[in-house]
């Protein structure tokens, strides 16, 4: 396919001292700069987030689900007993 393109003095002039510093013509660095435009994935706006995996790591082992147990009876004792 066959396209032509007017561009501005300024970005022509950017665009074949591109071209030169890679030692292509402008058309082949335009096409470059076009397919790469054209075919990457296109951004999220933002950074991907970081796993929280092993955020809390330094703090040794979490407790188990016996001890949870044992803790919420602890805690719930004479929970919603009428007071005198």
């Amino acid at each position: 396919m066959n396209l032509t393109i007017e561009i501005p003095a300024a970005l022509e002039a950017v665009l074949k001292a591109k071209a030169n510093a890679q030692g292509i013509s402008a058309s082949s660095y335009a096409r470059q700069v076009l397919e790469h435009a054209l075919t990457e994935r296109p951004q999220q706006g933002h950074e991907p987030k970081k796993s929280a995996f092993g955020l809390l790591a330094k703090y040794g082992p979490g407790p188990s689900a016996e001890e949870i147990d044992e803790n919420r009876r602890e805690m719930f004792h004479g929970f919603a007993e009428e007071v005198p």
